[in-house]
Formats: C-alpha cells, sequence, structure tokens
C-alpha cells in the first residue's frame, strides 16, 4: 500500500513540475517583451506618441497621456524616463503628433490631446510641451449632446502641408461620428476651422483609437467589439464613403490602439490591440494583391504590455536599442513600454 502511495506522490510530483517548467517557458516562447518600460506616471497612462528629434534621433521622446482628473501629458526620452511634463489636465486622453505647422511664420511641431471633461482640444509645442491654445484649449463637437472626446489623430496633406486634426468621442451617432477641423494660425496660436462629418459607428461600445496614414491618405479608426473602419482622410476629396472594415474577427472584445509601420512609400504593417488578449493583430498596409482596401490578418503578436488601450511604432532608426525602430503600447500598471521592431517582426514571421 504505501508503495502505491509514493508512486502516486512521485507522479504528482513530477506533473506538478512539468506544469512549472512549461509555465515558465511559455512567455520567453511565445510573448514578446519589451525593451525598456518606463517610470510610472501618476494616475493611468492610457495613449503615447512617439516625437523623432531630427536633429538627433537619440533624443526622440515618447509622448503620452495620464488619464484621470488632474491627470497630465508626460514626455519620456528612449530609455524610459520622465524628462518633461504637463499636469492638471482634466482627463487627458488620447495623443498625437504633427511636424513643422507654421505659427507666426516659423515651424513648430506639435502635439494634440483631447481633454475629455472640457469638451476641448489641447495643444503644445514640441519638445517643450508649450501651450498654443492660450492654456485654455479649444471646444469641439460644439452643439452635440454626446460630446466627451477621445480619439485623436492629426493628418497632414502632402499637396500643401495643411494640417487638420479628426476627434472621436465616447459616443455618437451612426453616421458623422467623427468631425474633421483644420489647424489655422490666429496670431501665432491655434485655431480650428470645422471642414466635415464623416464615420460609421456601430453603436456596441466606443470610439477612441484614430490613425492617418499621410502617406497614402487613410483613416483608420478602432469601432470597439466591431472592426476597423477605413476611409479617406482628405476633406477635399469629398468622398465621406468607407473604403472598407477589418478585423472584424479574431478579437476576443475591444479593438483598441492602431499604429502603422511603414517599410516603404506604400508597404508596412497595421497593427491593432486586441486588448482583452494582451496581443496586437497584424494587417498588410498596402492591402490584398487585387484590392488595397481588404486587408487580411497576417499574425497575431503577443506582447507583455497588459490591457494595452494605445500604441505608437516608427520605422526610423533611433539608436542602437531601436535601430529598425520602436514599437511603443500602453500596458497597466501605470507604464509604457518601448519594443525593439525586430523583435515584434521576428515573432510575427515578417522577416
Amino acid at each position: 500500500m504505501q508503495q502505491l502511495i509514493n508512486k502516486i506522490a512521485g507522479i504528482a510530483a513530477i506533473a506538478v513540475l512539468a506544469a512549472c517548467n512549461g509555465a515558465k517557458k511559455m512567455p520567453a516562447a511565445d510573448v514578446v517583451r519589451p525593451v525598456v518600460v518606463t517610470e510610472k506616471v501618476v494616475f493611468d497612462t492610457d495613449d503615447p506618441a512617439i516625437w523623432i528629434n531630427p536633429a538627433d534621433p537619440a533624443a526622440s521622446l515618447i509622448v503620452g497621456t495620464d488619464k484621470e482628473t488632474n491627470g497630465g501629458i508626460y514626455a519620456f526620452d528612449l530609455n524610459g524616463r520622465i524628462v518633461r511634463k504637463v499636469v492638471g489636465l482634466q482627463r487627458p486622453n488620447n495623443i498625437d503628433i504633427a511636424y513643422g505647422f507654421l505659427l507666426a511664420g516659423k515651424p513648430v511641431d506639435i502635439a494634440v490631446v483631447t481633454e475629455r471633461e472640457t469638451n476641448k482640444l489641447r495643444f503644445f509645442s514640441l519638445p517643450d510641451l508649450t501651450p498654443l491654445d492660450n492654456n485654455i484649449g479649444i471646444d469641439v463637437f460644439a452643439g452635440e449632446k454626446q460630446r466627451d472626446p477621445m480619439g485623436v489623430a492629426f493628418y497632414t496633406r502632402p499637396s500643401d502641408k495643411a494640417t487638420f486634426v479628426i476627434a472621436g468621442r465616447k459616443t455618437g451617432p451612426a453616421e458623422g461620428y467623427l468631425w474633421q477641423y483644420q489647424l489655422v494660425d490666429d496670431k501665432g496660436r491655434v485655431a480650428l476651422k470645422k471642414v466635415r462629418e464623416f464615420g460609421r459607428y456601430s453603436g456596441l461600445k466606443e470610439i477612441e483609437s484614430i490613425a492617418v496614414d499621410n502617406e497614402l491618405g487613410y483613416v483608420y479608426y478602432s469601432d470597439e467589439r466591431y472592426g476597423v473602419h477605413k476611409y479617406i482622410a482628405d476633406p477635399a476629396a469629398n468622398n465621406n464613403n468607407e473604403l472598407g472594415v477589418f478585423g472584424t474577427t479574431g478579437f476576443k472584445s475591444d479593438h483598441e490602439g492602431i499604429s502603422i509601420y511603414k517599410t516603404g512609400p506604400a508597404t508596412g504593417y497595421i497593427l491593432v490591440s486586441n486588448q482583452q488578449s494582451n496581443s496586437f493583430m497584424i494587417y498588410p498596409r498596402e492591402g490584398s494583391k487585387t484590392n488595397p482596401h481588404q486587408h487580411d490578418l497576417i499574425a497575431e503578436v503577443p506582447v507583455l504590455a497588459n490591457e494595452s488601450d494605445g500604441s505608437d511604432v516608427t520605422s526610423f532608426s533611433l539608436n542602437d536599442k531601436f535601430p529598425k525602430g520602436v514599437f511603443v503600447a500602453m500596458s497597466n500598471g501605470r507604464v509604457f513600454h518601448y519594443y525593439d521592431w525586430r523583435d515584434i517582426a521576428k515573432r510575427a514571421g515578417l522577416e
């Protein structure tokens, strides 16, 4: 009897050991780990954007939001250290960057942030984060019953360098969910001129993440629990028709952060956060061979970032850590993760 007990105990011990060893091996084999994890913000990280320093790429910054009442914008260096911040914003949500907008005749790099509790967009110069909106912001969705701005993205038109901002909101109508504004110079300060309403909404949850491909002229936005919509970004095209929807399958729940990695003038990858799966879905930027608006899944890449809301990516060589670019993702724990693009590409089989 004792021999039988010992044998059962031995089998159980082997099973437990195998399970433990398996648990240790899975992350190393399957999950892409960040090269850098930033210092923590005060409340809750939400969305990052990458500012590339043209004079010294190694001095580039990651700017990100801390989403809460009296939250803020944080600028991190490429080692994840906080080097600059603006606090006291009323629930800043998403952030994006435009380069070389002319203010008082001088080109200025600009960060735009949605401030949900005031129903405004806030504008700051880069890299110093000086306010460009009289430090009070600019109203959006004026006259609407449902405002509460969340998602935001810049579009710079290649032909004349006109700069636009596209804003989304917590909830809204089935048609015309997004509003687009043109940036204008008001005596050295940013002002906005509304140019159109566009975009379908499923009504399932909300629309937060918006991304624009300046070179190809497309805007993408995540309709959570439905898919990713694609439209023409240029209001002068007079085309408010939806070009396509993708990512309608394979997501555990919410569709979140969108970022675009460019490998050429018209090639690359679109990455979309599969938030509750802690992974990113990768699609071809150029579409299929027969349809530029058909984006079929290439790969799903699990990452260590937890419940990622927002992301950004660049293929620009920044330093020895990120020679092929950096992929930045928000993670629970009040931090942002920096991933070496080579690790993402290897796990996705893109090499």
